[in-house]
């Protein structure tokens, strides 16, 4: 310090000592994002490891500002609303995708992703549902960081040659009674689930719940990778990955 400079007073030109320490904090935090992988070390560093809610922790969800009114009959076609509720708070339509991974330098963490472009339909007759069909558009899956949405492209479920996954009812659902409005039931599907160009016969379990004119169901299914030709994404970022995931699925339908 120059005899010309009074005490406490900084020279110009020279940061205090206070600001080089966060200068330098930040610098290591850029750092270290570039070693563990850009988008995938910042975001855990600064966000943390939460997440969506699994679709299994609770009951099917439906905003509760909506109100659609109950059909006069129940017979007949509804079809999936993407119109309503929010993929953020998992209250609108979506499928998608639950993958435990390990990241460098962070450690495990759950992927999960989730596309709110999903078509479809199903046909109640009485206390049955005798035809279902659901396409999920792959290539507008997003999770938390766009590299592994990326990723997906060419690797793993590689969206850019099967943009689709599909599953159409292979044998009635008999729900015995139809529910209460409000009151939740739970059911098994059985049908053809088409992923990465892969048909496979499985069941999923299901939960639905009615509000006045819409119908919320949930589902989960365990996806052994192998099963369906997909190979498991790598990264320099990504240590490893499950070999297996979980499908999601929060569907809500109108009557037609």
């Amino acid at each position: 310090m120059s005899a010309s400079t009074p005490p406490g007073v900084v020279p110009a030109g020279k940061p205090s000592r206070r600001r080089r320490n966060i200068l330098l904090s930040v610098a290591a935090v850029v750092v270290l994002a570039g070693l563990f992988g850009g988008g995938y070390g910042l975001w855990y560093v600064l966000l943390g490891p939460g997440g969506p809610a699994a679709v299994s922790s609770g009951a099917p969800a439906i905003p509760t500002n909506v109100h659609v009114a109950a059909p006069a009959s129940m017979d007949g076609t509804w079809n999936v609303d993407t119109t309503t509720g929010s993929v953020s708070d998992g209250t609108a339509s979506f499928v998608g995708y639950r993958v435990q991974e390990q990241l460098a330098g962070v450690g495990g963490h759950t992927a999960v992703g989730r596309t709110p472009k999903v078509t479809g339909s199903l046909t109640l007759a009485g206390t049955k549902v005798s035809a279902v069909k659901i396409t999920a558009d792959l290539t507008a899956l997003v999770s938390d960081d766009q590299h592994r949405d990326d990723q997906l492209r060419r690797q793993a479920i590689e969206t850019d040659n099967f943009p689709t996954a599909t599953f159409a009812l292979t044998q009635p659902i008999d729900i015995g009674t139809l529910p209460a409005d409000g009151a939740t039931v739970s059911a098994t599907a059985t049908g053809s689930l088409t992923l990465h160009g892969v048909t496979k016969t499985v069941t999923i379990a299901l939960q639905a719940v009615r509000q006045g004119g819409i119908i919320a169901v949930t589902g989960t299914l365990p996806i052994v990778f192998s099963d369906y030709s997909i190979q498991k994404p790598t990264s320099f970022s990504v240590l490893s990955v499950d070999d297996h995931g979980i499908m999601e699925l929060h569907l809500l339908f109108t009557h037609a």
